[in-house]
């Protein structure tokens, strides 16, 4: 749907359509440690597209080198900025690692609308846990970890600080601008984010073979490519999605069915849809059509001939 894109190498054939969340780890960096690490995420908001965790790692004594290179809040920089800053974070396979883990908005749906729900500070908490248990298990020694946090920062802490003992753990506000490898992490996620909108390919206009299909590739053009930033308040994102409604079968898997915004735009727009139950249709009728001594009585009781407790 989009120009060529800039190749982002946590993204691993940018001509498949995402469909399942995954996580991408960058080489283990070979000197000594301990290390310290930062977490961040881009995309929470949005209801269009992934969710993504970043993670970025250097050697504690590398923290004064760090200071130099220009990392910061990623949503204070341009674009061209925090695609030559991860460049730098890949620059120096030695010193420098990151990771990401992207929530596919399939998953992010998927869990959010079960019962019980997987609420997505769950789903954040989970993709934390499991960036910083695999660098561990790569052999990194990790002394201190920040995250960036946008609730409540004492909980999170302190569970943290349970699951991985020994590290100290910092949660703060703003951790992206407090600290320069948070804000390498915000960058790694932001640039993995925004590469996967920019050149979304669309599930559905891929046939079995992952090839484009003559009439499929009409429906995508229908889609349109100008997602805006897949943020509810992005006027772009407003038109996309109105225009995009298909009454009957809804939206594609970009969209993340469990925002608000999309379930409102279904409930205005979309077809009713009346889901029967052919089995419970069929026990009420014959209960319904029974007559006489049978008329109330239960539809099991009825079909095996149970006339007392005894018979059982």
């Amino acid at each position: 749907m989009a120009e060529e894109q800039t190749h982002v190498p946590s993204i691993a054939d940018p001509s498949q359509p995402l469909t399942a969340s995954y996580t991408y780890h960058s080489p283990r960096p070979t000197t000594k440690g301990p290390y310290i690490l930062g977490v961040d995420e881009a995309g929470r908001g949005p209801v269009l597209g992934p969710m993504v965790y970043g993670v970025a790692y250097c050697p504690a004594a590398y923290q004064d080198d760090l200071e130099t290179l220009g990392f910061a809040d990623s949503k204070t920089l341009n674009a061209a900025t925090r695609s030559t800053l991860l460049d730098t974070l890949c620059s120096d396979p030695t010193n420098l690692a990151w990771s990401v883990r992207v929530l596919a908005p399939q998953a992010i749906s998927s869990g959010m609308l079960r019962r019980p729900p997987t609420n997505l500070n769950r789903q954040s908490e989970d993709a934390t846990i499991l960036l910083i248990r695999e660098v561990l298990q790569s052999g990194v020694e990790l002394s201190d970890v920040f995250v960036d946090a946008l609730g409540p920062t004492k909980a999170w802490e302190e569970n943290l600080s349970r699951q991985f003992p020994g590290i100290n753990f910092t949660v703060t506000a703003k951790a992206d601008s407090k600290f320069k490898i948070v804000g390498a992490a915000s960058v790694a996620a932001k640039v993995t984010r925004d590469a996967w909108i920019e050149g979304w390919v669309f599930e559905e206009a891929c046939d079995e073979a992952g090839e484009d299909d003559g009439d499929k590739v009409m429906d995508e053009r229908k889609w349109g490519d100008t997602l805006g930033s897949g943020y509810p308040s992005d006027p772009k994102t407003q038109a996309w999605i109105k225009s995009s409604l298909e009454p009957t079968f809804g939206f594609p898997s970009l969209v993340r069915f469990s925002w608000t915004t999309i379930k409102v735009a279904l409930e205005k727009n979309g077809h009713s849809v009346e889901w029967i139950d052919e089995g419970q249709a069929s026990l009420t009728k014959a209960f319904e059509s029974a007559t006489g001594r049978d008329k109330d009585r239960s539809a099991v009781t009825r079909d095996l001939h149970l006339r007392s407790v005894g018979m059982l």
